[in-house]
């Protein structure tokens, strides 16, 4: 199986969580972690388009890889 996250990507998660689960012990459930989760849910959301983009990038390397391959057979043959 590949990976598709790097070690930064790991970091960045990390951080995320522990700073949003402080901010919801220091805070508490009150109006300002609305704010919070919202902070939250951008982040998750940066890391999911960073991975999709990732997995998109991949497949289309590997596609290029095939094209070339079939040009190079085609000019051989």
């Amino acid at each position: 199986m590949r990976r598709h996250y790097d070690i930064w990507s790991t970091i960045v998660i990390s951080v995320t969580v522990v700073l949003f689960v402080t901010a919801l012990l220091l805070k508490g459930f009150v109006h300002d972690m609305l704010l919070e989760a919202g902070i939250f849910l951008v982040s998750v959301k940066l890391i999911l388009m960073a991975h999709r983009n990732h997995v998109v990038a991949e497949r289309t390397e590997d596609r290029l890889k095939q094209i070339q391959e079939l040009l190079q057979q085609a000019q051989r043959g």
